[in-house]
């Protein structure tokens, strides 16, 4: 049977759940039924989700700390937490070394802090990059500030995986407030606001020149590209002689990044994909437990490709871009 590795899959630790993840603890508590079930899943890294993983034909998942990660926290909580959180799930990596990964959670807020903790994880536990949930409290990655982290990334060889999270406070006012606060949060949040949100990150992180000066550095972003391939003809119109870059827009996410399903299973949205940044780029995931690992892995298995195509998705890419 194909082997399948899936990359944006989702995890909390007790002590996210205490701090920027109380909000995930309190609607268990306050709602119940599936908010009960997601925080239960969340929390399992042993046999619960093994067994899930086993019925869904999933033969391993890359562990991320869930959204929003650790980039709202000051840098000394941030650390804290970034530390317990990999120290935890580098043990059930141990339990598991055939069936689970992890990307490191970082103290973003403290640059040279997150590059030697991505060094501990990748040398010690041998994680294979790290996941960043989008901006640091406004403040966005271009900023040299940030720079250590893409140093030590790219001198260890392994990717930053670009998670969204919700837009400054002043863009959610200015663009997506007027409505009931449940569609203000569904708009500025999982049904559009989170995707353009970090379409705008990667196009910063482009035009700040991250990957001038890190060329061999690679990014992963999910949900099929966080509606990047649809404009990356469009974004040539900012020419080189404007941009002052050494490639064209087009050619860094082509060249630099790489992208994942997580959850988004429309056929259309992946032939686009497909066309603009080739099979070598693509690659399988579930965004486990928000959604379901059975409808990932039908939808890999019809999706229009070739066997060998399918193969790549499925763990190829996977298994060269994270040294599998």
């Amino acid at each position: 049977m194909m082997r399948t590795i899936t990359l944006e899959e989702h995890f909390a630790s007790a002590g996210f759940l205490d701090g920027p993840g109380r909000e995930l603890k309190e609607q268990a508590s306050k709602f119940g039924g599936r908010a009960t079930q997601l925080m239960e899943q969340l929390c399992d890294l042993g046999e619960k989700r093994i067994a899930e993983m086993d019925a869904a034909h999933i033969d391993m998942q890359i562990l991320s700390l869930t959204s929003p990660g650790t980039e709202q926290m000051d840098a000394q909580d941030a650390m804290a937490l970034a530390r317990a959180t990999n120290d935890t799930v580098a043990g059930a990596i141990r339990s598991y070394p055939a069936r689970l990964g992890a990307f490191a959670a970082l103290p973003t807020a403290d640059p040279d802090a997150a590059a030697t903790e991505l060094e501990r994880t990748v040398r010690d536990y041998g994680f294979r990059g790290a996941m960043i949930n989008g901006h640091v409290q406004g403040r966005y990655l271009d900023d040299k500030f940030f720079w250590p982290i893409f140093e030590r990334a790219d001198a260890l060889k392994v990717p930053i995986y670009l998670h969204p999270t919700k837009p400054p406070k002043p863009v959610i006012e200015a663009w997506y407030s007027g409505f009931s606060p449940i569609v203000t949060e569904m708009l500025a949040g999982p049904g559009w606001g989170w995707h353009i949100e970090t379409a705008v990150h990667v196009i910063r992180l482009i035009l700040g020149g991250v990957f001038d000066k890190y060329p061999e550095l690679q990014l992963v972003v999910g949900h099929m590209g966080e509606t990047l391939p649809s404009m990356l003809q469009r974004l040539d119109v900012m020419p080189m002689a404007m941009t002052r870059l050494q490639r064209p827009m087009s050619a860094y996410l082509r060249e630099n990044l790489h992208y994942t399903f997580s959850g988004f299973n429309f056929t259309p949205t992946f032939l686009d994909l497909f066309l603009e940044v080739g099979v070598d780029r693509i690659m399988f995931s579930a965004d486990y437990p928000y959604a379901s690992m059975e409808q990932a892995r039908s939808f890999l298995d019809q999706l229009p490709v070739s066997a060998a195509d399918r193969e790549r998705i499925a763990h190829g890419n996977a298994e060269r871009l994270l040294g599998l």
